[in-house]
Protein backbone atom coordinates (compact mmCIF):
# COMPACT_ATOMS: atom_id res chain seq x y z
CA UNK A 1 0.00 0.00 0.00
CA UNK A 2 1.03 3.67 -1.07
CA UNK A 3 2.38 6.02 1.98
CA UNK A 4 0.65 9.20 1.74
CA UNK A 5 2.62 12.33 2.31
CA UNK A 6 1.84 16.02 2.26
CA UNK A 7 5.01 18.25 1.74
CA UNK A 8 3.71 21.90 2.58
CA UNK A 9 6.27 24.45 1.25
CA UNK A 10 8.02 23.88 -1.98
CA UNK A 11 11.37 25.92 -0.99
CA UNK A 12 14.43 24.06 -2.43
CA UNK A 13 14.22 21.11 0.35
CA UNK A 14 10.61 20.43 -0.15
CA UNK A 15 11.45 20.47 -3.89
CA UNK A 16 13.85 17.89 -3.48
CA UNK A 17 11.60 16.06 -1.19
CA UNK A 18 9.12 15.98 -3.25
CA UNK A 19 11.23 14.95 -6.21
CA UNK A 20 12.37 11.94 -4.26
CA UNK A 21 9.15 10.93 -2.42
CA UNK A 22 7.64 10.76 -6.40
CA UNK A 23 10.47 8.64 -7.82
CA UNK A 24 9.61 6.65 -4.60
CA UNK A 25 6.44 6.00 -5.47
CA UNK A 26 4.50 7.35 -2.83
CA UNK A 27 1.46 8.83 -3.05
CA UNK A 28 2.32 13.13 -3.03
CA UNK A 29 0.18 16.29 -2.04
CA UNK A 30 2.12 19.44 -2.22
CA UNK A 31 1.45 22.68 -1.42
CA UNK A 32 2.75 26.10 -1.40
CA UNK A 33 2.07 30.02 -2.43
CA UNK A 34 3.56 29.80 -5.19
CA UNK A 35 1.10 29.37 -8.37
CA UNK A 36 4.31 28.43 -10.71
CA UNK A 37 6.25 26.41 -8.68
CA UNK A 38 2.92 24.42 -7.78
CA UNK A 39 2.43 24.23 -11.85
CA UNK A 40 5.69 22.64 -12.08
CA UNK A 41 4.53 19.55 -9.76
CA UNK A 42 0.88 19.35 -11.43
CA UNK A 43 2.17 16.24 -13.31
CA UNK A 44 4.28 14.07 -11.01
CA UNK A 45 2.58 14.43 -7.74
CA UNK A 46 -1.31 13.13 -6.74
CA UNK A 47 -2.57 16.54 -5.86
CA UNK A 48 -0.20 20.25 -6.41
CA UNK A 49 -2.42 23.25 -4.53
CA UNK A 50 -1.60 26.83 -4.63
CA UNK A 51 -2.30 27.67 -1.14
CA UNK A 52 -1.95 30.21 1.68
CA UNK A 53 -0.50 28.50 4.48
CA UNK A 54 -0.71 31.04 6.76
CA UNK A 55 -4.66 30.64 6.40
CA UNK A 56 -5.61 27.83 9.26
CA UNK A 57 -8.98 27.72 6.78
CA UNK A 58 -7.01 26.85 3.97
CA UNK A 59 -5.01 24.63 5.58
CA UNK A 60 -7.89 22.44 6.95
CA UNK A 61 -9.66 22.26 3.71
CA UNK A 62 -6.21 20.44 2.17
CA UNK A 63 -7.11 17.19 2.54
CA UNK A 64 -4.66 15.98 4.90
CA UNK A 65 -6.38 14.17 7.31
CA UNK A 66 -6.48 11.51 5.65
CA UNK A 67 -2.21 11.18 4.82
CA UNK A 68 -0.05 9.25 6.63
CA UNK A 69 2.80 12.00 7.29
CA UNK A 70 2.53 15.69 7.04
CA UNK A 71 6.11 17.77 6.48
CA UNK A 72 6.03 21.56 7.12
CA UNK A 73 9.03 22.35 5.07
CA UNK A 74 9.54 26.39 5.12
CA UNK A 75 11.87 26.33 7.94
CA UNK A 76 12.55 30.49 7.08
CA UNK A 77 8.79 31.03 7.91
CA UNK A 78 7.72 30.48 11.85
CA UNK A 79 4.26 31.84 11.49
CA UNK A 80 3.21 29.31 8.71
CA UNK A 81 5.35 26.51 10.30
CA UNK A 82 3.46 27.05 13.08
CA UNK A 83 0.07 27.35 12.01
CA UNK A 84 0.57 23.93 9.48
CA UNK A 85 1.94 21.66 12.57
CA UNK A 86 -1.60 22.58 14.75
CA UNK A 87 -3.90 22.59 12.25
CA UNK A 88 -2.07 18.92 10.90
CA UNK A 89 -2.54 17.63 14.02
CA UNK A 90 -6.15 18.95 14.62
CA UNK A 91 -6.70 17.08 11.91
CA UNK A 92 -5.28 13.92 13.25
CA UNK A 93 -2.50 13.45 10.98
CA UNK A 94 -0.33 10.46 12.74
CA UNK A 95 3.12 11.82 12.34
CA UNK A 96 4.17 15.88 11.50
CA UNK A 97 7.88 16.62 10.95
CA UNK A 98 8.66 19.95 10.55
CA UNK A 99 11.73 21.61 8.88
CA UNK A 100 13.50 24.65 11.14
CA UNK A 101 16.65 27.31 10.69
CA UNK A 102 17.31 27.09 14.13
CA UNK A 103 16.98 24.83 17.24
CA UNK A 104 15.09 27.67 18.95
CA UNK A 105 12.33 27.13 15.92
CA UNK A 106 12.37 23.45 16.53
CA UNK A 107 11.61 23.51 20.13
CA UNK A 108 9.09 25.87 19.16
CA UNK A 109 7.16 23.35 16.17
CA UNK A 110 7.86 20.46 18.98
CA UNK A 111 5.85 22.14 21.44
CA UNK A 112 3.00 23.14 19.11
CA UNK A 113 2.70 19.62 18.26
CA UNK A 114 5.74 18.39 15.87
CA UNK A 115 6.58 14.83 16.49
CA UNK A 116 9.97 14.78 14.41
CA UNK A 117 12.16 17.89 13.75
CA UNK A 118 14.44 17.67 10.89
CA UNK A 119 17.55 20.22 10.40
CA UNK A 120 18.66 19.64 7.27
CA UNK A 121 21.42 22.06 6.55
CA UNK A 122 22.75 21.04 9.75
CA UNK A 123 22.31 17.42 8.53
CA UNK A 124 24.36 17.77 5.93
CA UNK A 125 27.24 19.61 7.22
CA UNK A 126 27.63 17.03 9.67
CA UNK A 127 27.30 14.12 7.28
CA UNK A 128 29.74 16.02 4.71
CA UNK A 129 32.32 16.80 7.62
CA UNK A 130 32.31 12.90 8.40
CA UNK A 131 33.27 12.18 5.53
CA UNK A 132 36.29 14.66 5.19
CA UNK A 133 37.50 13.51 8.35
CA UNK A 134 37.23 9.85 6.93
CA UNK A 135 37.55 8.22 3.93
CA UNK A 136 36.55 5.09 5.19
CA UNK A 137 32.86 5.95 5.32
CA UNK A 138 30.90 5.29 2.35
CA UNK A 139 27.51 6.21 3.48
CA UNK A 140 25.90 7.20 7.03
CA UNK A 141 22.16 7.35 7.86
CA UNK A 142 20.77 8.71 11.38
CA UNK A 143 18.54 6.52 13.64
CA UNK A 144 17.35 9.02 15.78
CA UNK A 145 19.25 11.53 17.83
CA UNK A 146 21.74 8.73 19.23
CA UNK A 147 21.98 5.69 16.81
CA UNK A 148 23.33 5.74 13.68
CA UNK A 149 23.96 3.26 10.90
CA UNK A 150 27.28 3.52 8.30
CA UNK A 151 28.91 1.41 5.99
CA UNK A 152 32.59 1.64 5.43
CA UNK A 153 35.76 -0.14 4.07
CA UNK A 154 37.87 -1.42 6.52
CA UNK A 155 40.66 0.55 7.78
CA UNK A 156 44.23 -0.41 7.09
CA UNK A 157 45.19 -1.82 10.48
CA UNK A 158 41.84 -3.80 10.00
CA UNK A 159 42.67 -5.78 6.85
CA UNK A 160 43.62 -9.63 7.23
CA UNK A 161 41.82 -9.78 10.65
CA UNK A 162 39.11 -10.97 12.30
CA UNK A 163 36.18 -9.67 13.69
CA UNK A 164 37.15 -11.54 17.01
CA UNK A 165 40.79 -10.28 17.10
CA UNK A 166 40.08 -6.86 16.43
CA UNK A 167 36.76 -6.29 18.84
CA UNK A 168 34.91 -3.64 16.94
CA UNK A 169 31.77 -3.24 20.09
CA UNK A 170 34.34 -3.39 23.01
CA UNK A 171 36.92 -0.88 20.98
CA UNK A 172 34.44 1.42 19.50
CA UNK A 173 30.89 0.18 20.46
CA UNK A 174 30.65 -0.82 16.90
CA UNK A 175 28.14 -3.91 15.76
CA UNK A 176 28.87 -5.51 12.06
CA UNK A 177 25.74 -6.53 10.94
CA UNK A 178 26.40 -7.10 7.58
CA UNK A 179 29.45 -7.02 5.18
CA UNK A 180 29.33 -7.30 1.43
CA UNK A 181 32.58 -8.60 -0.78
CA UNK A 182 32.34 -8.92 -4.48
CA UNK A 183 28.94 -7.26 -4.83
CA UNK A 184 27.19 -9.78 -2.49
CA UNK A 185 26.19 -8.36 1.01
CA UNK A 186 25.37 -11.16 3.42
CA UNK A 187 23.55 -10.57 7.26
CA UNK A 188 25.33 -13.46 8.18
CA UNK A 189 28.95 -12.42 10.00
CA UNK A 190 31.57 -14.96 10.22
CA UNK A 191 33.56 -13.17 13.47
CA UNK A 192 36.26 -15.33 13.00
CA UNK A 193 36.82 -14.94 8.69
CA UNK A 194 39.56 -11.92 7.97
CA UNK A 195 38.75 -8.99 5.94
CA UNK A 196 39.92 -8.17 3.27
CA UNK A 197 40.35 -4.53 1.41
CA UNK A 198 37.62 -4.60 -0.75
CA UNK A 199 34.71 -5.79 1.72
CA UNK A 200 32.56 -2.92 3.08
CA UNK A 201 31.10 -3.27 6.57
CA UNK A 202 27.90 -2.35 7.19
CA UNK A 203 27.35 -1.52 11.58
CA UNK A 204 25.45 0.02 13.80
CA UNK A 205 26.85 2.54 16.62
CA UNK A 206 25.67 5.27 18.98
CA UNK A 207 26.69 8.80 17.26
CA UNK A 208 28.52 9.83 20.67
CA UNK A 209 31.31 7.27 19.88
CA UNK A 210 31.81 7.90 16.31
CA UNK A 211 34.93 9.55 16.88
CA UNK A 212 36.47 6.75 17.76
CA UNK A 213 35.90 4.99 14.57
CA UNK A 214 37.38 8.01 12.65
CA UNK A 215 40.93 8.14 14.23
Amino acid sequence: MKKSIAVLGLGRFGQFLTSELSKGGADVLVADGDEETVRRYANSVSCALKADLNDPDVIRNLGLAGVDTVVVSMGSSLDSSIMCVMVAKELGVPHVIAKAASLRMGEILRRVGADEIIYPEKESAELTARRLLSSDFLEFFDLGSELCVFSMKPKKDWIGKTLRELRLRDRFGLNVIAIREGGKASATVNPDEALVADAELFAVAERSKLDRVLH
